[in-house]
């Protein structure tokens, strides 16, 4: 293998490691304790080694976001498919959308909540962040309603799942009612 293919190789691992690093201490102790100084410890390189990947915090949320996002697409794609018909698809996928920020909370937080320099609904928006809208539109496009543009409606769609899982996650709604929000939210707003 050349020189180069190698380095190359090895800065994507190096690569890998600092963000898996950063979701791991976020996901244990918040974001407030991934520091530049913490993630070279802990990874065991420079600190000038981790500059030369991200110039800093923001950029590492934000990369932690687009892998999050690559992650919640599948996630979403693969509970839609696994539905028989309409309902079914919705269900599973706000199910999926859910689950996931429930299971990923500094990840859903680097996505939707902080500031990790990425533009949202926008040209220069990043693939990923497309990606998982679409993931998100493919589902609810067939149950939008006549009339109704299926990206508008995926919006919509997609603020509630948002509100339901900060909401419950802040501690705002009981949590022994998530199923029946979710049960409604597919009930009122899915023509099905």
């Amino acid at each position: 293998m050349p020189v180069q293919q190698r380095k190359e190789r090895e800065r994507a691992e190096r690569e890998r490691l600092i963000l898996a690093t950063a979701r791991e201490l976020a996901e244990q102790q918040g974001w407030e304790a991934v520091t530049t100084r913490r993630l070279a410890e802990r990874i065991e390189y420079s600190q000038p080694v981790l500059y030369s990947h991200f110039r800093g915090k923001r950029e590492i949320i934000g990369a932690v976001a687009l892998v999050g996002a690559a992650e919640m697409a599948a996630a979403l794609r693969a509970a839609a498919s696994a539905g028989n018909g309409p309902r079914a698809r919705v269900t599973a996928l706000a199910r999926a959308y859910l689950d996931f920020a429930t299971r990923n909370p500094a990840v859903y937080d680097a996505m939707f909540q902080l500031d990790g320099g990425l533009a949202f609904a926008r040209a220069d928006t990043p693939e990923p962040l497309k990606d998982a809208f679409n993931a998100l539109l493919e589902c609810l496009g067939e149950v939008a309603g006549e009339g109704i543009d299926p990206g508008l409606f995926a919006e919509v769609f997609w603020a509630a799942l948002h509100g339901l899982a900060t909401l419950t996650r802040a501690g705002r709604l009981p949590p022994e009612d998530a199923e029946r929000r979710r049960e409604l939210l597919v009930d009122r707003l899915a023509v099905l």
